[in-house]
């Protein structure tokens, strides 16, 4: 075995970081088509396809991180991949609505391993801008997923069952496990290692939970999340289905897509410049006044406005939500240095608890129309604006005290 190049060892994170967006974005095109064949009651229980997954990410979330820390990433790594591997398998072979409801729960759980962990392997083995040259890349890999995937997963639809998706899962995994064993060396050294502490985890959670900074921008985080969770469950259902786009899906999936991609960028380019407070300010009243538009739209058609008109609102909404999830979490985390990796698991178990929640009672509602959708939406901005303000005026008063 060796240390794979640097070329080498970005791609293969990319791959591991990739599986998340692989196994939610290239089985959408499908999951009304699941739905009908394994029997499911309702036209919205297909959103719980996409919300499982992420429920098990929640949980993985916080396990692998903390564990990856004492037993080495490799380990906690294969783990995981074997944990999505037996869910995929789940998946593959499922003959009930449920049954593949618990294999996505499952799916997700292990996928949360190799997203969290081999982040950690970038740190260990690369600081400074050496590290942020690795990140660029592999965030370049990880913003085109999203784009191609839906693309892919409509491709195989075209020559064969749904359940060649989930094959292509495995596949993805196990070559990715076989490229970790046999490339890539462990870059976590044992006297570097902690043991495992539930106390510590639950030290770090109270800690979260106690600084209004922190809980204030996380709890943001969990509700333009959940407007993003409620999307990914009930895209397909609008535009395949409300609006009859049918097999052209995926080009609007993607394209939408490139927003959050673009949203990344712009903010790469200008935060330096302009600060995370300016920018996210500015973010959160866009998302507003774009489903602010939105209702509007929706009153003057009942809740079928023009095709145009929904794709540039979404767009223009998922380019703020681009630029707020990145600095939402950063500033989540700036109070907790000292518990950077505990904490930066609390929270983002916190976040996406609240968006599997918001997701599934808002995706709920979807009756057909846009409506419904795009009152949730401009509440959660709302909600999420509130406690972003919330948050910075209980960092003023954190300043105030330190200066007094």
């Amino acid at each position: 075995m060796q240390n794979t190049r640097p070329n080498e060892f970005i791609a293969l994170v990319a791959l591991l970081t990739a599986l998340v967006a692989m196994s939610i974005d290239t089985m959408l095109p499908a999951v009304g088509q699941i739905a009908r064949e394994l029997g499911a009651a309702n036209p919205n229980d297909r959103q719980f396809i996409v919300l499982a997954f992420f429920a098990g990410m929640m949980f993985g979330t916080l396990i692998f991180g903390p564990v990856s820390d004492s037993v080495g990433r490799k380990p906690t790594i294969y783990v995981g991949l074997v944990f999505f591997i037996a869910g995929a398998l789940v998946c593959m072979f499922s003959t009930s609505f449920p049954m593949l409801i618990a294999g996505r729960l499952l799916q997700g759980f292990g996928a949360a391993s190799p997203r969290i962990v081999s982040m950690a392997m970038v740190r260990d083995g690369a600081k400074g801008a050496e590290m942020a040259r690795i990140m660029s890349f592999v965030m370049s890999v990880f913003m085109l997923v999203p784009i191609f995937a839906p693309s892919i997963g409509q491709l195989v639809l075209y020559v064969a069952s749904w359940r060649y998706i989930f094959t292509g899962f495995v596949v993805a995994a196990v070559l990715g496990c076989i490229w970790l064993a046999t490339r890539q060396v462990e870059t976590l050294d044992k006297e570097d290692r902690l043991p495992f502490s539930a106390k510590e985890l639950w030290h770090s959670a109270k800690a979260v939970v106690q600084n209004p900074v922190a809980l204030g921008y996380t709890i943001a985080v969990g509700f333009i999340f959940g407007a993003f969770t409620t999307y990914l469950g009930t895209s397909q259902q609008i535009f395949a289905e409300q609006y009859n786009q049918g097999d052209y899906f995926a080009v609007w999936f993607g394209g939408l897509a490139v927003a959050i991609a673009l949203a990344m960028v712009a903010n790469g380019k200008f935060v330096i410049r302009l600060g995370m407070r300016k920018i996210s300010r500015w973010a959160i009243w866009g998302f507003i006044a774009s489903w602010s538009v939105m209702m509007i739209f929706n009153l003057l058609f009942d809740g079928h406005p023009p095709l145009p008109i929904v794709g540039i609102l979404f767009f223009a909404s998922f380019f703020c939500s681009g630029l707020l999830f990145g600095n939402y979490n950063a500033m989540a985390m700036e109070p907790m240095g000292h518990i950077a990796g505990m904490a930066a698991a609390i929270s983002g178990a916190l976040s996406s608890f609240i968006a599997v929640i918001l997701g599934a009672i808002a995706g709920q509602f979807y009756d057909g129309s846009l409506f419904p959708i795009s009152v949730a939406f401009l509440l959660f901005g709302i909600v999420a604006l509130v406690f972003s303000e919330w948050a910075e005026r209980g960092r003023n008063r954190m300043a105030q005290k330190s200066h007094a």
